[in-house]
């Protein structure tokens, strides 16, 4: 959960937007849970009956603004920055905690994240126990299950979107999220 900002999303085929302020517009695919039942210090043996599906994300990030501030705050939402879609796979179409999917992230046409869901760091389970500790987890609430290695940040040279790139975040048996990269009109 990284976001505070709704309007920091853009949806499927909607542009994403590089803000005047910066060009170090980075992506992170990601695969995202929905939460369909309240919870609040949800067991790990329970937490997938908490999960109603699936949806994809791009955890868009304004990597210089995010270095000038706590990681997840104003560098993960700017206006349009990241993007969520296409449509919400339900819990039960795919394996549980989506395992063993291939998660790709491609920058207008060019893999630069693959992996699959069963190497995630915290699984949907572990990740849904951990953070209903915290809070009470409601539904609507959308938790981005981090993104694999490949950033554009991470790679040297670095490699960052650039108006007139198009991103696709696909998971096998979810569908394929894709987004223009649009300049910010003054």
């Amino acid at each position: 959960m990284t976001r505070c900002v709704p309007q920091s999303f853009a949806g499927h085929g909607q542009p994403l937007v590089m803000p005047i302020v910066s060009t170090a517009l980075d992506y992170e695919a990601e695969l995202c849970a929905i939460i369909g039942k309240r919870g609040r210090h949800v067991s790990r043996e329970r937490a997938l009956e908490h999960v109603i599906g699936y949806t994809l994300l791009n955890d868009g990030s304004i990597r210089d603004w995010q270095v000038r501030t706590p990681q997840w705050t104003l560098g993960k939402n700017f206006e349009s920055s990241g993007a969520i879609g296409p449509e919400m796979v339900t819990a039960d179409e795919l394996p549980p905690g989506c395992r063993g999917l291939r998660l790709q992230g491609r920058l207008s046409g060019t893999v630069m994240q693959e992996a699959s869901t069963s190497d995630m760091i915290f699984d949907v389970e572990t990740t849904i126990e951990y953070l209903s500790k915290a809070f009470t987890l409601e539904p609507g609430d959308l938790i981005a299950m981090g993104t694999p290695a490949g950033i554009g940040f991470a790679r040297t040279p670095q490699v960052f979107m650039k108006v007139g790139d198009v991103f696709e975040v696909e998971v096998e048996g979810i569908g394929t999220l894709r987004n223009p990269i649009a300049a910010e009109q003054a």
